[in-house]
């Protein structure tokens, strides 16, 4: 009898690097994981639902809970049975979020009510990732157990060249497969 795939959340946030999230769901599902996306209201400014509706066949919550057109309870659905959740990309808006606990859209409830690893990729401008108060917010998830993947190098969207990359989508892969226990 085949063993059920495992159930991975992917946050995306708003990020110019939320097209790359695509591409992510995709590895993802070619390591037979049954992949489910929630969005923040302001990723869907960057990519629609619809692309990850159609990557992964199953419907995509994004915003906050007066968007939502599914049930009540979509973020406990959603992260019921899950063998882990990566938020990537994850702006500093939703690092902040994750650190400080709020609760304010479908993709913050759905990591808080998570009782699976959490990992968190960011991405953002240089000066952004550089700033003591992301520093502090990635401090408090990784105190909390959180797995960081951290930002690449290079040149970012706006032209200014520094970490804040997207990490490398392979990297972010085996950090997932590490986390719900596969090579």
């Amino acid at each position: 009898m085949a063993k059920a795939p495992k159930k991975v959340l992917l946050g995306v946030t708003g990020s110019i690097a939320a097209y790359k999230a695509a591409e992510l769901a995709r590895l993802m599902m070619k390591k037979d994981w049954d992949v489910w996306v929630v969005m923040s209201a302001c990723a869907t400014q960057y990519v629609g639902p619809l692309t990850f509706r159609a990557l992964t066949g199953h419907p995509v919550a994004h915003g906050s809970f007066a968007e939502l057109e599914q049930e009540t309870y979509t973020h406990l659905g959603l992260s019921e049975g899950a063998a882990a959740m990566v938020v990537a990309p994850c702006s500093a808006q939703t690092l902040a979020r994750l650190a400080h606990g709020f609760a304010d859209d479908v993709l913050s409830c759905a990591a808080l009510s998570l009782a699976a690893p959490l990992l968190v990729a960011p991405a953002m401008n240089v000066r952004m990732w550089k700033h003591p108060a992301v520093q502090e917010n990635v401090a408090a998830l990784k105190r909390r157990g959180a797995t960081i993947v951290p930002p690449g190098k290079g040149e970012l969207a706006c032209g200014d060249v520094g970490e804040g990359r997207l990490g490398d989508l392979d990297a972010i892969v085996r950090a997932v497969a590490k986390a719900v226990g596969e090579r």
